[in-house]
């Protein structure tokens, strides 16, 4: 098992990317206060470049790297958002950026990663496939391998999206972040843990992607489940280094269905003006399942990507 990663390896790791990264803007909208009954401030990750917060931990990663293995360059797997975040960081350090991508990726996040220069490998859209072709590119490459969350120094570069959360809100008494593989939530929760020791942490993940809210429920690692939620940036389950930090750091995993996915995006498209694709709308989704839960609370919330394939807006039934 790989070292925990702790606050000052998020502190470290945003003295690194900070001029390379932006400041992401932290949002309120009183329509969305109204409808939770909380006051909520929205971490726009959407605004990131790359479109994601996956810049982040991605750069962090390929800084830390010595000369000679960024000279051959990085290699990852992803559905998109990793995959264009290591395309970016590799594009700023001046390497190659080889990158794994499953044939149902949304066009609009292959196109972006080899716009910014990803050399791009399809696979089939299964957790084997993409081993297999990233093992395979790695050998005939020699590029270093960035995983997309289950590596101390991506989660360490996740977690700097909260330090300017609870910077830019003045406190905060929640924070919920989406979870798939769990990067951003481990990074999250690290970053609050160090802190404020009683702010609480949330994941949100979808019911048909449910794998990290019963691998805490039971407290036994559980596998991918079938990649079928519209939130595909969020279809990869947990590693054992995210598992780890989510058991001891994270008070829950809220679900939510694809209907309510599909309804908090088309709020915050609605509402806050925000293009937000459905697995940075995740965490608004949960709050407002759960407004019981945190009502009268300011709930900082991770709106993580706005990679939105706009040929295929969930709510519209035909598209021009």
């Amino acid at each position: 098992m790989p070292t925990l990663p702790t606050l000052e390896d998020v502190r470290a790791a945003y003295s690194r990317i900070r001029g390379s990264v932006h400041r992401t803007p932290v949002l309120t909208c009183a329509s969305l206060d109204l409808l939770c009954g909380a006051r909520l401030f929205l971490k726009a990750e959407n605004l990131q470049r790359a479109g994601s917060f996956k810049i982040r931990g991605a750069l962090n990663a390929v800084l830390l790297l010595d000369e000679g293995s960024a000279s051959r360059g990085v290699a990852t797997h992803s559905s998109g958002n990793h995959a264009q975040g290591l395309s970016l960081a590799a594009a700023i350090r001046g390497v190659p950026a080889h990158i794994v991508m499953p044939k149902d990726a949304p066009a609009v996040k292959r196109a972006a990663v080899e716009g910014y220069g990803g050399r791009v490998t399809e696979c089939e859209p299964t957790p084997e496939a993409r081993a297999r072709a990233l093992r395979e590119t790695v050998a005939r490459t020699g590029a270093t391998f960035v995983p997309p969350y289950d590596d101390p120094r991506v989660i360490a570069g996740q977690g700097t999206a909260v330090l300017e959360l609870f910077e830019d809100s003045g406190g905060l008494d929640a924070v919920i972040g989406p979870v798939g593989g769990g990067g951003l939530l481990s990074g999250t929760a690290v970053a609050c843990r160090g802190l404020a020791p009683g702010l609480r942490v949330f994941g949100a993940e979808p019911e048909l992607a449910g794998d990290a809210a019963a691998s805490l429920r039971t407290g036994t690692l559980q596998p991918a489940m079938p990649p079928k939620t519209v939130a595909d940036g969020l279809r990869m389950p947990l590693s054992e280094l995210t598992f780890s930090i989510l058991r001891r750091e994270a008070e829950g995993i809220i679900l939510v269905s694809d209907e309510e996915i599909v309804r908090a995006m088309r709020l915050l498209w609605e509402r806050a003006k925000l293009v937000v694709e459905p697995s940075g709308a995740v965490p608004l989704a949960a709050v407002l399942k759960e407004s019981r839960r945190f009502a009268g609370l300011k709930v900082g919330l991770i709106l993580s990507g706005g990679n939105a394939d706009l040929d295929k807006i969930p709510w519209a039934r035909d598209i021009i």
